[in-house]
């Protein structure tokens, strides 16, 4: 599955992977288009949800809780430079355009809203653009290239990541089985920062907070995560995504207690120092 497929396709791919023996990544056919900035809100002190629509919202693709799209924005002279729409793939240009990727936090079709949770730090390109942007302002959104399908026949979940996971934590939880059991560590710098989140009775939700400790550099999340005893003889699934230097360990962890290669997903969002940072597995 390492190409776009046709439209056609497409369902039955993601048929196949929701029930198929562990996580993997779905194609799809890839778009660029121009959409309008709603109405935005502020879920917290450090997280801004952007509602985007408008007629180029037509033909969205959502399927699955993990997905992930990129704003694109004009470069430091003013330039904005967009991929070129190559059949089912687009083709960027090199060198590549400023852009960031964001989850997809919720895709209405039938009201033609998409939701993107920005976690807002100043100096950021997209969290500045976020900030600042007024209902009417528009924005170019690519993708989504595709979805990582969880199946629903796992016995436990185990998801944790930072702030910047929170958004793909949160669609997570909702689109989980609702018998399903598990954990969920989120990681942020203190009560304020907490959201509402939804979650099966069976998965036990904990905030941890790092308090003063900069975002990135401590171990709390670490520490939370390998408070968690596995059960033998069960299957868990363990995503977690966080700065690249604080998920490394628990790639260890993961492996070390067995885990097979599709029952985890182990991401590196960001990294400190490093601009649109992405380090999947």
């Amino acid at each position: 599955m390492t190409s776009a497929p046709r439209a056609a396709q497409l369902p039955d791919l993601l048929d196949a992977a929701k029930t198929g023996p562990g996580g993997v990544k779905v194609p799809y056919p890839i778009g660029i288009r121009e959409l309008v900035v709603l109405r935005t809100a502020w879920l917290g002190p450090a997280m801004l949800r952007l509602t985007l629509g408008g007629p180029g919202i037509a033909g969205f693709q959502s399927h699955v809780p993990e997905e992930h799209v990129r704003l694109v924005f004009p470069d430091e002279r003013g330039e904005l430079r967009l991929p070129e729409q190559n059949g089912d793939v687009l083709r960027w240009p090199r060198p590549m355009p400023v852009s960031r990727e964001y989850t997809v936090r919720r895709h209405d079709p039938t009201a033609g809203e998409l939701d993107v949770d920005v976690a807002v730090h100043p100096g950021g390109v997209a969290s500045d653009w976020a900030v600042a942007v007024e209902p009417g302002d528009r924005i170019h959104v690519a993708g989504p290239p595709g979805g990582f399908v969880v199946p629903s026949h796992y016995d436990r979940y185990l998801l944790a990541g930072d702030l910047t996971a929170l958004p793909q934590i949160a669609r997570y939880l909702e689109g989980l089985p609702p018998a399903a059991t598990g954990w969920a560590f989120v990681e942020v710098r203190d009560r304020s920062e907490e959201i509402p989140l939804t979650a099966p009775s069976g998965v036990t939700v904990r905030w941890v907070h790092r308090g003063s400790v900069p975002a990135g550099t401590g171990d709390d999340l670490e520490r939370a995560v390998r408070s968690v005893e596995l059960p033998a003889g069960e299957r868990t699934f363990v995503w977690v995504a966080a700065e690249a230097g604080v998920v490394k360990p628990l790639r260890r962890w993961v492996r070390d207690r067995g885990v097979p290669t599709g029952d985890f997903r182990i991401v590196g969002y960001w990294k400190r120092g490093v601009a649109d940072f992405d380090d999947e597995e």
